[in-house]
């Protein structure tokens, strides 16, 4: 047969591996591995998912309240992160996405960010000027005489 173990477009295809010897009563044999607590391949995959999305929940309030504690306290690092409204959630959330589908993705939410943090110090700046903390900037005196 010529271009047998090829597809249409020239790769080459690995051929079949032989199916594996069942034991003396027919039965296929069982992977190795983690016992499994269903059979069922989907309800496995579903347990999976969310054990790993509460672990991560759990893992990600941890750290944003002990980011937050050492500033601010542990009364307003629970009120932050335990009352976040269903509108900052989803704007976290498509962010997330966003930095993660792709490295263009990555770079408009890390600009959105930086910018964010110029401005909020923008803001503490100006906000200690104004209270006489720091003296304006003298504006530069030419000579013109």
């Amino acid at each position: 047969m010529a271009g047998a173990g090829r597809t249409g477009r020239g790769k080459r295809v690995k051929p079949a591996a032989p199916a594996a010897p069942a034991d003396a009563a027919g039965a296929p044999p069982k992977p190795s591995g983690l016992p499994l607590p269903s059979p069922s391949a989907g309800t496995n995959l579903v347990i999976a998912d969310i054990v790993l999305r509460a672990a991560g929940g759990l893992l990600r309030d941890r750290l944003e309240k002990g980011l937050i504690v050492r500033s601010h306290g542990r009364d307003k690092a629970d009120k932050l992160v335990g009352q976040r409204g269903l509108a900052s959630s989803l704007a976290l959330y498509g962010a997330s996405r966003l930095a993660r589908r792709s490295p263009l993705g990555l770079a408009v939410v890390a600009g959105v960010l930086a910018a964010k943090v110029f401005y909020d110090r923008g803001k503490r700046l100006e906000a200690k000027r104004r209270a006489g903390k720091t003296p304006p900037a003298a504006p530069l005196q030419t000579d013109e005489s």
